[in-house]
């Protein structure tokens, strides 16, 4: 039994059972909605079609990362336990929660001089963020240490290709994040944005599709393209949505009809409620690893 633990936030956007079948232990975000603040946790208080459903009744979400005083209460009786503790956080270029982790840790250090808290900012986010933590309860059940968990994840990470297409533009325009004209356009034409994350785990656009079936074909070339090994690819593959299950299936299909040497089926996850705040409904994330993310 390994002496340290392996910790995340629930913005990996992996189910509950998951996390608990991989001992991977996860703090909560929040959101708002309604003037009511929940937690962030897998679907629990609030499921994902009530959620997305409401987004499209017009409600505007707001969300709240992880405290300093959250993760001092999430850590303290991990360390009190003896366990040393491997954290990874949702990327920085998102969120501030890295630098909240940062400071709980520098103050937790004080406290327990003889534990260590290792922390890890993903630059990713979703089931790619969860891809990465999976990988590395993979090392950990190995009986890889701490350090060696810890140093594959800073190589590593940026080697999980984080690929997103929306085929509803109607929250993004709510937000502010397209103009009302563009979202008009976009959406009489059939536009879908095809976007990824960056070597600073940046969400960016990169293309405008036009229609559902090109864009799903067009994520799948970009697989194609950056796949460790190409065709060949033998590691696991996530996808997650935001309510647009078939959109999801489409997509798992055609990469599994492609990519004969998966590590298993493509594993279909729900974009959560903190990430689903902020692409609404109507996204597919795809998540591999493949060559180094760039700029």
């Amino acid at each position: 039994m390994s002496n340290y633990v392996l910790t995340c936030t629930s913005t990996a956007d992996l189910p509950k059972e998951y996390f608990e079948k991989r001992d991977i232990r996860y703090v909560c975000f929040h959101f708002n909605m309604e003037d009511k603040t929940y937690p962030d946790d897998l679907g629990q208080s609030m499921p994902f079609d009530v959620f997305y459903q409401k987004i499209r009744d017009g409600a505007m979400p707001t969300t709240s990362q992880v405290t300093v005083g959250q993760f001092t209460e999430f850590w303290t009786p991990l360390l009190e336990q003896g366990l040393d503790i491997l954290h990874v956080s949702l990327s920085s270029g998102l969120s501030g929660e890295f630098q909240s982790a940062n400071i709980a840790r520098d103050e937790l250090a004080e406290k327990y001089p003889d534990r260590r808290i290792l922390l890890v900012d993903s630059l990713g986010a979703s089931s790619g963020y969860g891809l990465l933590m999976d990988t590395l309860a993979d090392l950990r059940d190995a009986g890889k240490s701490l350090d060696e968990v810890y140093s594959f994840a800073e190589e590593n990470k940026l080697n999980i290709h984080h690929w997103f297409f929306s085929t509803d533009l109607t929250h993004y325009r709510r937000g502010g994040r397209i103009s009302g004209f563009s979202a008009f356009f976009g959406g009489m034409l059939g536009i879908c944005p095809l976007m990824n994350m960056d070597d600073l785990g940046r969400l960016i656009p990169r293309e405008k599709i036009r229609g559902k079936q090109n864009v799903i074909r067009a994520i799948v070339q970009k697989m194609q393209q950056h796949a460790k090994d190409g065709l060949n690819y033998s590691g696991k593959c996530f996808i997650s949505n935001s309510d647009c299950a078939q959109d999801a299936k489409a997509t798992a299909e055609l990469i599994e009809k492609s990519f004969k040497k998966l590590n298993g089926k493509v594993m279909i996850n729900s974009v959560g409620t903190v990430i689903g705040s902020h692409t609404g409904p109507g996204t597919v994330a795809l998540f591999f690893f493949g060559d180094k993310r760039t700029r």
